[in-house]
């Protein structure tokens, strides 16, 4: 299997970027994950902001703590946490565009005393050790090919009692027997590391000094935002082929549409689930 490299993962997101601005109505949600349909969610862009305030809870953001958004997108998690818990925030991301919309979106909000973004690779950062309260992980970490490394570098840049929180994708036991490949060709198209399962994932964490001490399966409030993506994929093959068929396009970009099929497929076969887990630093 194929593993992506830094610079594959840039290229991904770097190549992607308008496609999430048009679909995504990245303008207005700031977000490239999956949202939650809870119980009265209304629109795909309060499903997104579900997302955030979900993790949120869950890992207990308290006022005024210094967090790290590892894999921060287009920097809706970091703009949100400033707004709703005066959060200092940094976000990296290794795609370069991601980087410029985010700085760019701080200045529109007036949160740049809040939020700074760089270009890092979060399994070394270089930052100094013991600074950050929290490490902030929405879909990010199913990317790194060596999760101990990340791991390692959560546990070293946390403060004692620090936490990371993590909302990701894992392969099922019925995931062993993907007899149409559709996780391989899912995440393929988006520059992911091959999946694990949730016990593979957290004994790399528990062996680099995090204990697990919350863990939610949330596949059921994602289902729907993968049938959107699924519908979607559905509606833009035809275009994205024939747009795709008189202009040079890049390999992500070409495949994109794709991946909104694969990943709903899979899903609906039980292939993977989505999983919230925090994780905590000895005291």
């Amino acid at each position: 299997m194929k593993n992506f490299d830094n610079r594959d993962i840039a290229d991904y997101y770097d190549q992607t970027l308008n496609h999430y601005q048009r679909w995504w109505h990245l303008d207005q949600s700031l977000a490239v994950h999956y949202g939650f349909w809870g119980k009265g969610t209304r629109s795909f862009k309060q499903a997104l902001r579900n997302t955030n305030h979900y993790l949120m809870q869950i890992a207990d953001v308290q006022q005024n703590e210094r967090i790290l958004d590892a894999g921060c997108g287009v920097g809706g998690s970091a703009f949100f946490l400033a707004e709703e818990k005066n959060a200092r925030v940094t976000g990296i991301s290794l795609s370069q565009k991601q980087i410029d919309y985010a700085i760019k979106k701080a200045q529109a909000l007036n949160l740049t005393d809040l939020v700074d973004f760089e270009i890092k690779d979060y399994t070394q950062t270089q930052y100094k050790a013991s600074s950050f309260d929290l490490i902030w992980a929405i879909e990010s970490i199913t990317s790194a090919p060596d999760k101990i490394k990340f791991a390692e570098e959560a546990f070293r840049i946390l403060k004692p009692g620090g936490r990371v929180i993590i909302a990701d994708y894992f392969k099922s036991d019925e995931g062993a027997h993907d007899q149409s490949n559709y996780l391989d060709k899912w995440r393929k198209n988006w520059s992911m590391a091959p999946f694990l399962k949730l016990g593979e994932y957290v004994d790399k964490f528990d062996r680099s000094g995090l204990s697990l001490v919350n863990q939610s399966d949330v596949t059921d409030l994602i289902y729907k935002t993968s049938k959107i993506m699924y519908q979607s994929s559905i509606l833009g093959a035809i275009p994205s082929m024939v747009y795709n068929l008189f202009n040079s396009t890049s390999h992500f970009a070409k495949n994109h549409y794709k991946s909104g099929y694969y990943q709903f497929k899979a899903l609906k076969k039980s292939l993977w689930n989505y999983q919230v887990l925090l994780f905590q630093k000895e005291a």
